[in-house]
């Protein structure tokens, strides 16, 4: 019973989640109180993310990484990544005068990995632990963390550039957070979880598999910032997820095989 809990969980996530945006939209709208933008954007950008994260997270197998570690990696990876990215692509944009898409997604990329790296060690020197899945719902955190944050912004851009209209917030936070989960949050968890893979088994195949897998995230990145239009998006989305739920089962499996730790043991950072 606790384990189909577990498993459903995300649904709760997303349902409760998207009651409370409608409830909040609908006071917005009703009393025009500005007060009320801010819940809007932080809903708007995290419902969808976070309901992802929760269904990665069931879906890792017998081991858990725990809340904190989720939490660390979702704030501090999401504020530390998109401050890094934004002055380095800004740095760049200063001295370039142009900065290609693909410049942006391999800084971004990069970004991303600072905290799930920083997780790594400390995971590492606290319990030894070097499961792949571990790595792959800690990058799905960070990820998640970076793309409500951009969304935010994009939001209250949209919020500025409209002078106040609410309809182009709310088509702005619907596109960016339903195409999250194929997005950041999907190519940071593929990266993460090929580099803690690669802690795992150190081989010169896991490290050719890392590289591939960051270059193929940094890849899908470019396309997307790049392409426009429906159908690219939707043949990105499949490609990301495809590859993301790919690498969870097969990660799992590892997992479920490997006695690292007492079954159930729960870590703490």
């Amino acid at each position: 019973m606790r384990d189909l809990s577990r498993r459903w969980a995300w649904l709760g996530v997303l349902v409760i989640g998207l009651a409370l945006y409608v409830v909040v939209l609908r006071t917005l709208v009703r009393t025009q109180n500005p007060n009320f933008v801010p819940s809007l954007l932080l809903l708007g950008a995290t419902v969808v993310p976070l309901a992802f994260l929760t269904f990665a997270q069931a879906r890792t197998g017998r081991w858990q990484v725990p809340a904190s570690a989720l939490v660390t990696a979702a704030f501090f990876g999401g504020v530390i990544g998109v401050v890094v990215a934004g002055t380095l692509e800004y740095d760049a944009l200063r001295g370039l005068g142009a900065l290609p898409m693909l410049f942006v997604a391999l800084i971004e990329e990069t970004a991303k990995m600072i905290v799930p790296v920083i997780l790594l060690f400390i995971l590492l020197a606290r319990h030894g632990r070097r499961l792949p899945s571990d790595g792959l719902v800690i990058g799905v955190a960070s990820g998640m963390g970076f793309a409500a944050l951009e969304t935010m912004g994009y939001g209250f851009s949209a919020l500025l550039s409209s002078q106040g209209n609410i309809g182009s917030v709310q088509e702005t936070l619907f596109v960016r957070g339903l195409t999250a989960p194929a997005g950041h949050t999907a190519w940071t968890g593929l990266t993460c979880g090929a580099l803690w893979a690669l802690v795992a088994s150190p081989t010169g195949k896991k490290v050719l598999a890392f590289i591939g897998t960051f270059a193929g995230a940094v890849a899908m990145h470019t396309a997307w910032d790049t392409f426009s239009g429906v159908i690219p998006f939707i043949i990105l989305a499949i490609l990301s997820l495809g590859w993301l739920f790919a690498a969870l089962h097969r990660y799992r499996a590892f997992a479920e095989h490997t006695q690292w730790a007492p079954r159930g043991e729960a870590l703490a950072i």
